[in-house]
């Protein structure tokens, strides 16, 4: 009878069919098997899996405080990884995990009937945490047609072969240190650093199952940007747990009880702690990496090869500083604007507009093409929606590129560097007051005039020439006929051609018309001789206004310089690296400290120095640091303005910590209204004050807060000991000219 069945015609059909199907399907499951659509990894390729890592930037304290990478991903081992977090993962994704070799049969099977067959979209889905490592490891492709049933076939061809390889908890191991997190984060470590601030095995059983719910849909469940989405699904993970028998019910309402809380880090290359400094790290970071190769001879990769990066930072302080940055810098901008009113140069300035839109790199990619003035007017008068920078919260509005460029041309910027005076160990860096919207670093890449933080350099040298520091100049004005009648003028100090100030005085009111005297007494030479000597490599003009500051230096290179004040007459070298290692910890390089070997100066100029900056503080142009901010540490300083209030400094010194600050505008042609506003100890001085306020009440910062200056030796407290002040005799008030002429380099 079967035999007749055979016989007839349909029978015939349906058999060569459905053989021919099954042929079709073992030829279709061995073309994948053998790599026609794509090469599978080997046993041997998967027993040595290489996933691109995170560089790690650590601070002086080893705290994570950035990374360089292509994929935000920092491995650990099983010991890491807490019993909860695993058990909240299982529970969630693959209760038979323990069981399966790769792929879970019975899963495929309840899919196949309640999914495909009766539609029940409850019924989960059929993929093994050995499926979606093997996802994870090697991507989805697409083809033209059954891409998502290839994709499945390979991966658990590739899940099968791991799971020969590995041990199940290697497996767990690999899945949690590749799969991916929202916002582009991949693996657990990095997960926890960046939504809980802590590492994984400290993650507690609520922020485990956040981020084990968060993998369901990455955007939907992100904790950040939905958060009672992202709780509802943590509970889901909790009852998960519940229902496996892996945590009570009990402790599993506790926990649902609780709101999720975050400790968000942003380690987006824009944002987050020190963006400047990490900027600043890379840059040299790649020098460094240029003299050093792997093992395999091959160049190291920033982004792929999970490199440590120890810093010198330290970024409790670095936090504070840039809070205190912040708090000043929105009130002087909201003061700065109001002394404007409406006749704001950024608004008003036909010249100065005009020349910043053709500095515009859409302005010279137009010019390049040949655009007319007309056409390229017009096209950056277009409106578009532009997200703004402001202090009180960023907004989007329609501008056009030329509304854009006048709002940001209004704005104050600021650099800041606080080191190590023995060291040159960079403890605070602020680059700008935000890297997402001003990328120009004014620590590192700004050269502005200095002002009059370039007076103790000539005083210095003075002493050290045998200046003693009650030597008395007149405060009066002199016109240098043989410099285009060039007269520097005081803005510390009213007109008296018959008063007469110590050098100690001369420097801490900032008279400039002394200043220059004492250079015209020592010679240039010297000064930039000394100079040199104190690390700054900046060439300088050979003018006499040298003295007064109209020389740009860079930020870091004052600080070494400044440094010598407390650290014996050397100066040292700022620097931010103090180590690299690989992944696996193996040392690549270490740096030391540069301090120069041999002192700039005496220890009798140095304790001189000192003492005057200190008059700086007490009685000087720095004073407020005591009557305004309450400051009672020792603290030595000098403050500058440049010449129509373009450039404010202040640089304090301590015993254990020198600090460089400026404020200014990027645009060179917008100076401070009033030299009230626009002064060093106005704009500047603040943000080294509200740091300190915030340092003082913090014990972990004593060593720099309670620290003292050294006593001055009993020679220069007698060499000092001198009216600071003092009036011409009758004689010469009669017959004394109002105002000298003389030529420069004649002494006075």
């Amino acid at each position: 009878m079967i035999k007749k069945l055979f016989q007839k015609k349909w029978v015939k059909l349906g058999v060569l069919f459905f053989a021919s199907i099954i042929l079709l399907f073992f030829c279709f499951y061995g073309s994948i098997y053998f790599g026609f659509f794509g090469k599978l990894p080997t046993k041997e390729e998967l027993s040595s899996l290489k996933q691109a890592e995170a560089t790690q930037i650590l601070d002086k304290d080893d705290h994570l405080i950035g990374k360089y990478y292509i994929y935000d991903r920092q491995p650990i081992t099983y010991e890491d990884l807490p019993k909860h977090l695993i058990d909240a993962l299982i529970a969630t994704e693959d209760i038979r995990f323990y069981e399966h070799d790769g792929v879970d049969n019975t899963s495929l099977l309840r899919v196949f009937f309640k999914t495909i067959l009766l539609r029940d979209k409850s019924s989960g889905g059929g993929s093994t945490i050995t499926l979606q490592l093997a996802k994870n490891l090697f991507g989805r492709k697409k083809y033209k047609i059954f891409s998502t049933v290839i994709n499945k076939l390979k991966e658990s061809f590739i899940a099968k072969r791991m799971e020969d390889i590995y041990s199940k908890k290697d497996i767990l191991t690999l899945y949690f240190n590749t799969v991916p997190f929202p916002d582009n984060t991949y693996g657990i470590e990095s997960a926890s650093q960046k939504f809980f601030n802590k590492p994984t095995h400290k993650l507690t059983l609520s922020e485990a199952a956040t981020l084990i719910g968060s993998l369901k849909a990455n955007h939907s469940y992100n904790p950040r940007l939905f958060p009672e989405r992202s709780q509802l699904r943590r509970d889901v993970v909790l009852n998960q747990m519940v229902k496996y028998e892996y945590i009570g019910s009990t402790k599993a309402d506790q926990t649902m009880n609780k709101s999720i809380e975050l400790d968000y880090q942003y380690f987006n290359h824009d944002m987050g702690l020190a963006p400047y400094f990490r900027e600043a790290v890379k840059k040299e970071l790649i020098k460094i990496l240029e003299k050093y190769k792997k093992p395999d001879s091959s160049a190291y990769d920033i982004y792929k090869d999970g490199l440590k990066i120890y810093t010198t930072l330290d970024s409790k302080m670095q936090s504070l500083a840039e809070e205190a940055m912040k708090e000043h810098m929105q009130a002087l901008q909201k003061e700065y604007e109001t002394s404007y009113g409406t006749d704001s140069p950024w608004k008003n300035n036909k010249d100065i507009i005009t020349a910043a839109v053709k500095n515009l790199n859409a302005y010279k990619n137009l010019k390049e093409q040949g655009i007319t003035e007309t056409q390229i007017e017009d096209s950056l008068s277009r409106k578009k929606d532009i997200e703004l920078f402001k202090w009180e919260g960023n907004e989007t509005t329609k501008l056009s590129s030329i509304d854009s460029l006048q709002h940001y041309l209004k704005f104050l910027n600021t650099g800041m560097i606080a080191i190590d005076p023995f060291t040159g160990a960079v403890k605070t860096y602020l680059g700008g007051i935000d890297y997402r919207y001003f990328k120009y670093d004014h620590v590192s890449q700004s050269k502005r005039q200095v002002g009059s933080t370039f007076k103790p350099f000539v005083y210095t040298t003075a002493i050290e020439s045998g200046m003693k520091p009650c030597t008395y100049f007149s405060t009066k004005e002199i016109t240098y006929t043989n410099l285009n009648n060039w007269t520097p003028k005081n803005a510390s100090v009213e007109e008296d051609p018959h008063l007469n100030f110590t050098i100690e005085k001369a420097l801490s009111n900032s008279v400039n018309t002394i200043a220059v005297k004492v250079l015209n007494e020592v010679g240039i030479p010297k000064v930039i001789d000394m100079v040199k000597k104190l690390g700054i490599t900046d060439s300088l003009s050979y003018e006499p206004a040298m003295a007064l500051g109209t020389d740009g230096i860079k930020i870091k290179e004052l600080a070494g310089a400044y440094a010598s004040y407390v650290n014996e007459g050397k100066s040292v070298r700022p620097y931010y690296i103090s180590k690299i290692e690989d992944k696996n910890g193996n040392l690549i390089a270490s740096f030391e400290p540069e301090v120069s070997d041999i002192p700039a100066y005496s220890n009798y100029t140095k304790e001189v120095l000192l003492e005057m900056m200190k008059s700086t503080v007490e009685e000087g142009t720095a004073s407020r640091l005591r009557t305004t901010y309450k400051l009672e540490n020792d603290i030595a300083g000098k403050t500058g303005t440049t010449q129509d209030n373009k450039d404010g400094w202040f640089i304090g010194i301590t015993p254990n910590l020198v600090t460089v600050t400026w404020v200014g505008n990027d645009n060179y042609n917008i100076g401070f209204k009033t030299t009230a506003m626009g002064q060093g100890a106005n704009t500047a001085l603040p943000i080294f004050a509200k740091l300190f306020q915030r340092l003082n009440q913090d014990s972990s910062f004593d060593m720099i807060t309670k620290s003292k200056f050294e006593k001055p030796s009993d020679e220069v407290l007698k060499d000092l000991d001198c009216k600071p002040e003092k009036r011409d005799n009758l004689f010469k008030r009669i017959f004394g000219k109002k105002k000298k002429k003389k030529k420069f380099g004649k002494r006075q």
